[in-house]
């Protein structure tokens, strides 16, 4: 089960990578919580990026049957949070981002994955070796 909800998680860095959110992270977070095994957390350049983000989940994921149990602030997109149940995402503002500082209380050095780098290495490898084979 876990890994199934593992690959989830990936599923939805992929969809917000593709977006072009920002500062992607996974934080496993099931054995410190009993809210969620995933926090995934993201921001976005501005209030309609935030909201193009959520829109983007649910329109890729609902498809492949990751349907959203609950969603809270898309009226004021400065903090969306969408409800996986196993996967809690948290689409953030710039700034809520560096106030709330959400990854600093869940993180513990071992348990994060910074998605948004490992992507940007594994395009930077894939360009280089295209480039080597030219």
């Amino acid at each position: 089960m876990t890994d199934e909800i593992a690959r989830k998680a990936d599923r939805i860095c992929d969809v917000l990578y593709n977006k072009k959110a920002e500062d992607i992270l996974k934080i496993y977070i099931g054995d410190k919580s009993i809210l969620a095994d995933y926090f995934v957390v993201c921001t976005g350049r501005n209030t309609q990026q935030v909201k193009a983000l959520c829109d983007e989940l649910e329109e890729k994921l609902i498809p492949e049957g990751l349907i959203p149990k609950r969603k809270e602030g898309y009226q004021e997109c400065r903090w969306i949070v969408v409800d996986y149940g196993d996967i809690l995402v948290h689409i953030f503002h710039p700034d809520e981002r560096v106030y709330y500082n959400l990854e600093r209380l869940w993180t513990d050095g071992t348990n994060t994955v910074n998605f948004s780098a490992l992507r940007d290495r594994e395009l930077e490898e894939a360009q280089r070796a295209a480039q080597s084979q030219n």
